[in-house]
């Protein structure tokens, strides 16, 4: 018998243009409190008005990306769930933009597994990219072709090197009230 998962009563907001895969989220995601939305305007609205411990954003169909900006400024930690724009491109901006983690749609039945390890190291303190590409890092290799790295090798050195001090680390810290409150 399995144990309860370690997102069970954890709130978390999904915001996807897709019935179907919000369905699949809040099945997927059963011991926690799921709220959803199906567009930009009802996440920014949830967003603004409520308190959560996760955010979950497709990033097409949703304007993923300026809902990453507004989550971020309530310092909740957003994961990217896309499929449409999986590309070096957008996982750099979602990056830089201060998301904890990028995850392709097709990792959906491991939603919960793989939620539960990057929320662990979030909370940890843990470098939480390190762990995305140890456990993604050859579906990116096989998405976007060898070396998909090179275009862009100055980001990603750096990156590499600071994968606890991530480009969006510091947008993320603007928002920490732990932080703010002390001056910092």
């Amino acid at each position: 018998m399995q144990g309860k998962s370690y997102l069970a009563g954890k709130r978390i907001l999904a915001v996807d243009d897709e019935p179907d895969i919000l369905d699949t989220i809040k099945e997927i995601l059963e011991d926690a409190i799921v709220d959803t939305a199906s567009d930009y305007q009802s996440g920014a609205e949830k967003i603004k008005t409520n308190k959560y411990d996760l955010v979950i954003l497709d990033i097409m169909g949703v304007n993923g990306l300026k809902l990453l900006e507004e989550s971020v400024a309530k310092n909740f930690p957003t994961v990217m769930l896309t499929s449409h724009a999986i590309n070096p491109e957008t996982l750099m901006v979602a990056i830089s933009k201060g998301a904890i983690s990028y995850l392709p749609k097709e990792t959906l039945p491991k939603l919960d597994e793989l939620l539960t390890s990057i929320f662990k190291a979030h909370e940890q303190g843990e470098p939480v990219w390190k762990l995305l590409f140890d456990l993604l890092g050859d579906f990116f290799d096989e998405r976007f072709g060898p070396n998909w790295k090179d275009k862009d090798k100055a980001f990603w050195a750096e990156f590499e090197m600071t994968y606890q001090i991530s480009k969006g680390i510091e947008e993320r810290l603007k928002h920490d009230e732990r932080i703010t409150a002390k001056g910092i």
